[in-house]
């Protein structure tokens, strides 16, 4: 009995401990005091949080990950995906991480995937999770796909397809990050032999992404329940909303399916981001470490690249 109370308590500290890529808000806040010292504030750095939510809501962005064929009214597909998406980490705003920033950042997860006739013909829909590697952070996913152009391939003539996707991110207290993606696909089916196929595609895509603050407890070290802490509660802060995000991204990759085994690989590329978030009643830029959330925060996110994979089965 005594071994088992042992092992639930070390399991419990265990998934309680804080991986190198989990997110501490509390970095990017600044420590106001007065002029004797004490710590009276804290004040979010706002460009700093939009430039985070820039390069990591596109590392958890909606996957793409097939050509613009849907997989017809009986299709179904079952997958593993993984992603490597760089990321800028000699930037300041990855101070937020709990280790040292990577160069990359790794996603793995799981996706299904089915053609159906209804509402319209040539229409697919997806579903699945992805986890961010060395991270408690989670994500769910969905999109829907409609081909307007599809099937003919004994013409020299490409397939099109539009589709729309959301990703939003679980298991974070002080940050909600959804990310919706909105994107154009063309591929050409190419017949090998009789026995292989490939579906080379390539695409345009705009990803939106939306960061809303949680309560941020600034100083995550002082218990507020120990004598003489009792006013810690005054320095939480939140990062008021912000305008939409947006990145342009491209792609280009190709399908390869030998019965029902497929094997899709794809590379995506980033734009830098450029939007801002105009705020009422003034036309000051935010500037680093700022004292105030009354700026204009500039996306200063630069270009990432993601190189991604999936694997699985066709039915």
């Amino acid at each position: 009995m005594r071994a088992v109370i042992v092992s639930c308590v070390m399991l419990a500290a265990t998934s309680a401990h804080a991986d190198s890529n989990d997110l501490v808000l509390s970095k990017l806040g600044t420590r106001i005091t007065d002029s004797t010292g004490t710590m009276t504030s804290v004040v979010g750095d706002p460009l700093a949080f939009r430039a985070l939510a820039s390069q990591l809501g596109t590392v958890l962005a909606p996957h793409l990950l097939t050509p613009a064929d849907t997989l017809g009214f009986s299709g179904f597909q079952l997958t593993v995906d993984y992603a490597s998406t760089t990321i800028d980490h000699a930037a300041d705003y990855w101070r937020v991480l709990q280790g040292t920033p990577p160069s990359s950042m790794q996603t793995v997860g799981f996706f299904a995937r089915k053609g159906l006739w209804f509402p319209v013909p040539s229409f697919e829909i997806g579903a699945g999770a992805i986890h961010l590697v060395d991270s408690h952070i989670w994500t769910g996913q969905l999109y829907a796909k409609l081909a307007l152009i599809e099937g003919y391939h004994d013409l020299p003539l490409p397939s099109l397809a539009v589709r729309g996707g959301v990703s939003r991110m679980m298991t974070q207290r002080e940050l909600d990050l959804t990310a919706a993606s909105l994107d154009i696909t063309v591929s050409k089916h190419v017949g090998i032999a009789g026995t292989w196929r490939l579906d080379p595609f390539a695409g345009w895509d705009l990803l939106m992404i939306i960061p809303r603050s949680e309560v941020i407890d600034g100083t995550p070290n002082t218990d507020p329940l120990t004598p003489g802490n009792e006013g810690d509660s005054m320095n939480n802060f939140v990062f008021k909303d912000q305008n939409t995000i947006y990145r342009n991204r491209f792609f280009v990759g190709t399908k390869m399916q030998f019965a029902m085994v497929q094997l899709t690989l794809e590379a995506q590329f980033a734009l830098a981001g450029t939007s801002v978030d105009d705020r009422t009643g003034t036309n000051t830029a935010c500037m680093p470490m700022s004292l105030t959330s009354e700026c204009d925060a500039k996306d200063t996110a630069k270009a990432q690249t993601t190189l991604s994979m999936s694997a699985g089965f066709d039915f």
